[in-house]
């Protein structure tokens, strides 16, 4: 379980402070986020809950979340920024969850575009930013999911992509308290360089730097702009450029995947 007071020591004079709200079971983190932003919620708040029944990926994947086995958090971020600037949030997102998991185990992880946490070949946690509705431009309501497997010892056999948890990888028993404030302060971290002008045109280059995707892997694109290539690197919005027979696709959303290898 995790200690809420310990957690609010700890994240004194942060924009998390006084703003956790914990659920043992919830559907899901990112649909309380999203309700309680459009109730106007303030920047920094946070869901988290020990088990999820109706956990969401993106695409409409379910993400399992068996309780006390994993990390299952949400962040409200309203961020003074143009909408053109929005699509860095999700990388910026990657970028300190995979901080976090650094931190607490030692383990460099492999972020594949949009959204995936791969500690080598196998997933360890996948992320979902989701907007919510505001009138006004420069408040935008955005609500930030994270799902990173911890305790997990086993796994399904059809999940798309093999996964992991971190007491896997490291073979030993890791927190998830220290998890999340490691996250949580990545997070604040990142949040502020969305904002700044300067660090958010690093964004981009910082996220190929973390990956083995974005630049000479030949793969398949699935979703609106399904196409097989080979990866180009991110454009200044964080798209993710793919060379094709037929020239550069920008893709936009969706996803990608190791394309099969030809016979």
């Amino acid at each position: 379980m995790f200690d809420l007071a310990a957690f609010e020591t700890t994240l004194a004079g942060s924009i998390f402070a006084g703003k956790l709200n914990y659920a043992p079971i919830t559907e899901s983190t990112n649909s309380d986020a999203l309700a309680a932003a459009r109730r106007g919620a303030p920047h920094g708040s946070v869901f988290i809950a020990d088990e999820q029944t109706a956990g969401r990926g993106r695409e409409g994947h379910r993400w399992l979340s068996a309780a006390g086995d994993g990390l299952y958090v949400s962040v409200v971020f309203r961020l003074n920024i143009s909408a053109d600037r929005l699509p860095l949030l999700p990388l910026a997102v990657g970028l300190a969850a995979a901080q976090a998991i650094d931190q607490v185990t030692g383990f460099a992880v492999d972020i594949r575009w949009p959204n995936d946490l791969l500690i080598g070949p196998l997933k360890a946690g996948g992320i979902l930013v989701e907007a919510s509705i505001s009138s006004k431009e420069s408040d935008h309501g955005v609500v930030a999911g994270i799902g990173i497997n911890v305790h997990q010892r086993a796994f399904p056999d059809d999940l798309a992509t093999p996964a992991t948890s971190l007491d896997l990888a490291t073979g030993r028993r890791v927190s998830r308290q220290a998890l999340l404030v490691a996250l949580l302060r990545a997070l604040e971290r990142e949040a502020t360089a969305v904002v700044d002008p300067e660090l958010a045109k690093e964004i981009p280059a910082r996220v190929e730097a973390a990956s083995s995707w974005v630049r000479g892997r030949k793969i398949e694109v699935h979703g609106p702009q399904a196409c097989m290539g080979t990866t180009a690197g991110l454009d200044a919005n964080g798209f993710l450029r793919v060379r094709t027979a037929g020239g550069i696709v920008t893709v936009q959303t969706g996803g990608i995947r190791e394309a099969a290898p030809t016979t």
